[in-house]
């Protein structure tokens, strides 16, 4: 009996020993850490953040970022629903405890000693708050301590409805939702207060893990955790019996929202935000600022239209790649019995019956669409969850006849694609193989494939797939250097690289108008006579034997003929003649900075790599007549409702009527300042008149049958065919595009093939009913008559010959006269061939 009463007394002190090391534990840490924590008043009247929004010129909406997809709700519109399932899901004992659960925290310490991991959690929803609103996410003990103690203080300072409202209207929920409202909105199309309790339950279930667990994503994942959740609220008494076998029951019932953006523009909009959190850091997210871009939404839409069917028609020349998944499951059962349970083991060992109820949700989520036999409730959730790239809608194969497939989309049902949408999907090989026409529609694809298709322009349906080659198309107004419109990509949702400001490629040829203006500045003319013949020159690697595209030399050509023909050799002597850093200190007047320029002759190849952006901004310069503008896409930058300006663009503009003296001027009642002029009129215009003759004669042809005058361009391909060029303007317009394979791999296709087939389109459609814009000639430009052999000028009385321009102070020489044998003969001076040897 001693023992006993000794025993149950040591029990006893050790009891109250650890109790009052945990209270000296815990007011040491509140000494220790209180001096530095966040002042929990501050969450009084907390206003909840406006997202960054980003718009057009035009004031069309193209971006919201931070807080997005944001509806704040007051505590009294939460369903109380809602509210029990959040509990049951995160903090049953929430309006019981303090701030923390001790039971909780013991419970994830010793899973942590135990395990490493932990399954059940441990912070309450308090916690939640003060890390979300006050703290960073770090996962350190100091964190934690400093989580619990501003929870205790906050449950003195806020009663547990201003906690929980705090808390519904911070959380991230998945699909781009933060807070319930907005949540609502996103998964069911509807407000809170119209969710039934399944959607409720939904909901609640995902802070745990917003995108791993949504109903979008993962259906079936979302359906054990869902009904996990009802269990929890059948235990804790918030539903009776008969409410949960109807809740666990019901099928999942989200789907994915449409777009709420006016123009699609996410690679313009992304600049901007990383702009404004450049700017403004992570206020940039919450403080209702507004910004205004450059961007044209009408040439903008025809920019991206122009980039992804060009990049379709590129794709569909080179062959048929295979569906993007094969064998889904039609029916959720089926997929339900395939699902990966990682990360649910709590769910799953609190009782069988939440697999059992899942499993019967899933057979109550069958579904039948006409046309099909059986359920494909899981083919439909699939088909929710992917997205859309450009025109090309996913869609998963019901049969596979002869000649034509049957097709489940989400939109549209069940369409027919014939063989005229079928018979392009040859095999690929490589860029420049592709295999035999399919010998019928079982060979292309198969049922459960997924595959995408899209409508042509004639209201049928044809089989696509997702482009193997990128692309990148920049719009520039020539006198501002405003960037009018700028796709990045194919598709934005399925890859977030911009290649108009990030893939530097090497340029290509449409880099040599540069060399031949830097030669013309420099007291060359259009009829300059340079070598077209083979050179050998020593480099790092060893020698090195530049060729022209086709392996061949013409021998002596004229700078235009060089130009528009592209000649290699040409360009490179000319290059050579001018001095290498002479050359790359003019480059520099075009935005190109001198550094990433090649120190070598290969930079009149086009050997430098350089973004879309780059070549555009430089091209503005040539379309401008010589002003160095600079490129810019935000116009302004307003806080608030009252749309307080923090910023407003100030760019330095082209003018070519402004006196060489004059500072600023006027455009669109704003005054800007002139920028500096890099070049004078006289050689811009020549250089603009050289380059016409690549759309008249040379690679550029294909431009023609927009029939106008008044555009420009330059063609370009880099070795192996790795890079497609095109770029080309008017006076109003400047238009860029690049073509080729994030890999660097050949695309088999030249810039006349893959990128001036783009820019037609655009320009086509920007162009329609707009008037000519060229440059007038200037005064001390003329033009004469030439010998095209040797570019020499001819006297009046010289026949034949063709017309040429110069400068004024820059004609060539006269062409010496010939004079007929008879006369060389009756004067004595044979062989000389000119009447100054005779006379």
């Amino acid at each position: 009996m001693k023992l006993f009463k000794r025993l149950l007394t040591s029990i006893l002190w050790l009891i109250v020993s650890l109790g009052l090391g945990c209270v000296l534990a815990t007011v040491g840490a509140g000494i220790y850490f209180a001096p530095g924590l966040p002042d929990v008043r501050q969450l009084q009247g907390f206003e909840l953040q406006t997202p960054l929004r980003v718009y057009t010129q035009d004031d069309k909406l193209i971006g919201e970022f931070g807080e997005q997809r944001r509806t704040p709700v007051s505590y009294d519109d939460i369903p109380q629903s809602f509210i029990d399932a959040l509990l049951a899901a995160e903090d049953a004992h929430f309006f019981e405890h303090p701030g923390i659960d001790p039971k909780g925290l013991a419970r994830a310490a010793l899973e942590l000693a135990t395990s490493g991991n932990i399954q059940s959690g441990g912070s309450t929803i308090t916690m939640q708050v003060a890390r979300n609103y006050l703290l960073t996410l770090d996962q350190t003990f100091t964190r934690k301590i400093r989580e619990i103690l501003l929870s205790l203080q906050m449950e003195q300072v806020l009663d547990k409805q201003n906690i929980l409202e705090l808390y519904v209207n911070k959380i991230y929920l998945g699909n781009g939702a933060y807070g319930i409202g907005a949540a609502a909105e996103s998964y069911y199309d509807k407000p809170l207060a119209e969710l039934d309790l399944p959607q409720l339950a939904m909901m609640a279930g995902l802070p745990k893990a917003p995108s791993a667990l949504n109903p979008l994503n993962n259906p079936e994942r979302s359906l054990i955790r869902r009904n996990w959740v009802l269990l929890r609220m059948r235990e804790l008494g918030f539903i009776d019996p008969i409410q949960y076998q109807a809740a666990v029951k019901a099928p999942i019932t989200a789907h994915r929202a449409q777009s709420q953006f006016e123009v699609n523009a996410p690679y313009i909009a992304e600049m901007a935000r990383q702009y404004a959190v450049e700017r403004f850091g992570d206020d940039a997210y919450t403080d209702n600022f507004q910004i205004k871009t450059t961007i044209d939404s009408r040439l903008q839409t025809f920019a991206r239209s122009a980039l992804v069917n060009g990049l379709i028609e590129y794709d569909t020349r080179h062959g048929w790649r295979g569906p993007e998944e094969t064998d889904i499951p039609s029916s959720l059962v089926e997929a339900q019995e395939n699902t990966d349970a990682q990360g649910l083991e709590e769910e799953l060992s609190e009782s069988p019956e939440v697999m059992k109820t899942a499993r019967q949700a899933a057979k109550s989520s069958e579904q039948s669409i006409e046309g099909v036999d059986g359920d494909v409730s899981n083919w439909v959730k699939v088909l929710d969850r992917t997205p859309r790239h450009g025109p090309l809608e996913p869609g998963i194969v019901v049969e596979a006849g002869d000649r034509q497939l049957q097709v489940l989309t989400r939109d549209d049902g069940v369409v027919t694609i014939g063989w005229a949408g079928l018979d392009w999907a040859r095999e690929y090989h490589s860029a420049e193989w592709r295999g035999e026409v399919p010998a019928n529609a079982a060979a292309i694809a198969e049922r459960g494939d997924l595959i995408r298709v899209m409508r042509t322009d004639d209201g049928d349906w044809r089989l696509s797939q997702v482009p193997g080659a990128q692309g990148a198309i920049v719009i520039i107004d020539p006198q501002t250097g405003a960037i009018r419109g700028l796709q990045g990509g194919f598709s934005f949702s399925a890859s977030k690289f911009n290649r108009a400001i990030q893939a530097q490629r090497q340029a290509g040829s449409i880099f040599k108008p540069f060399i031949y203006l830097a030669a013309l500045q420099n007291g060359m003319s259009a009829a300059t006579i340079i070598n077209d013949a083979p050179v050998v020159m020593s480099d790092v690697g060893g020698d090195w034997r530049p060729e022209n595209a086709e392996g061949e030399f013409r021998g002596p050509t004229r700078l235009r003929v060089g130009l528009y023909q592209s000649r290699n050799l040409v360009t490179i002597r000319v290059l050579q003649s001018l001095g290498l850093d002479n050359t790359l200190s003019f480059l520099e007047n075009f935005g190109f900075a001198k550094g990433r320029l090649p120190h070598g002759l290969s930079l009149a190849l086009g050997s430098a790599s350089l973004t879309p952006l780059e070549m555009a901004n430089a091209y503005a310069v040539l379309a401008n007549g010589g002003f160095q503008v600079a490129p810019w896409y935000i116009q302004s930058v307003t806080r608030g409702s009252d749309n307080e300006v923090i910023e407003q663009a100030n760019p330095v503009v082209a003018c070519r009527e402004c006196d060489p003296d004059q500072q600023t001027t006027v455009i669109d009642g704003e005054t800007r300042r002139i920028a500096k002029r890099v070049a004078d009129p006289e050689t811009m215009y020549i250089i603009r008149d050289m380059m016409r003759d690549v759309i008249e004669k040379g690679t550029g042809r294909g431009a023609l049958e927009l029939n106008r005058p008044d555009i420009v361009g330059k063609t370009g391909t880099t070795n192996d065919q790795r890079d497609a060029w095109f770029s080309g303007f008017n006076d109003d317009l400047v238009a860029t595009v690049w073509v080729g394979k994030d890999d660097n791999t050949t695309t088999g296709e030249y810039g006349s093939q893959a990128a001036l087939p783009i820019w037609k389109a655009f320009m086509r459609q920007a162009l329609d009913g707009q008037p000519e814009s060229m440059p007038s000639r200037p005064d001390d430009v003329v033009a004469v008559r030439i010998d095209p052999e040797t570019g020499l000028r001819l006297h009046n009385d010289q026949p034949g010959g063709m017309q040429e321009i110069f400068r004024k102070d820059n004609l060539p020489d006269y062409k010496p006269r010939s004079i007929q044998p008879e006369l060389e003969d009756r004067s004595g001076s044979q062989g000389t061939g000119t009447y100054d040897a005779i006379f």
